[in-house]
């Protein structure tokens, strides 16, 4: 199995195994996080795990084009989120990132330690050119995550994802190789 695994000051981000299955679900059926995400609240722990299976093959794959994490916090071990990274075409060096955390530990800037994280794991590690996001464009707390980071927003897709209060506008953002990164 692969043991690729990214440490911050407060965070271990590992790649999700099946025994992470009730806390995904129980993060997948939360009304605050589904707000902005197009995956929609599952009927049942049995959809969470059909969901969450070819995740956790792809993560056992030598090399890894869809690596989804789980993020726990370093003090007590508890999961408070999912973080992924799937890597698009090899000749264009590029991936695009996700991440869905527990509404409990929103607002202390664990999303932004593990995107930064992130970030620095996919330009030094997997050596990509270009790490791209896409955010519901009143989804206020992740536009103001990626833009700590030092993501660029590109521009805005209309109407493009189907939410559950209806279709709306996405805005894209990218961060380069070159551009600079910001700290937490």
């Amino acid at each position: 199995m692969n043991k690729t695994e990214i440490s911050t000051d407060r965070l271990n981000l590992r790649l999700i195994e099946l025994s992470d299955l009730d806390s995904i679900h129980n993060l997948h059926s939360l009304p605050e996080t589904d707000e902005f995400n197009a995956l929609g609240i599952p009927k049942n722990i049995e959809e969470t795990k059909s969901i969450i299976e070819p995740w956790i093959v792809e993560n056992q794959l030598p090399k890894i084009k869809n690596y989804t994490f789980a993020i726990d916090i370093k003090s007590n071990g508890k999961f408070i989120g999912l973080f992924g990274l799937k890597l698009g075409n090899k000749k264009y060096k590029g991936a695009e990132i996700w991440y869905k955390i527990h509404s409990d530990h929103w607002k202390k800037g664990y999303a932004t330690e593990s995107l930064n994280a992130v970030i620095k794991f996919g330009f030094e590690a997997l050596k990509l050119h270009r790490i791209e996001a896409g955010c519901a464009v009143n989804n206020i707390g992740s536009i103001k995550v990626l833009e700590k980071a030092g993501m660029i927003r590109e521009g805005r897709g209309r109407l493009i994802l189907p939410l559950k209060s209806g279709w709306s506008d996405n805005f894209k953002y990218s961060i380069l190789e070159t551009d600079e990164r910001k700290s937490n």
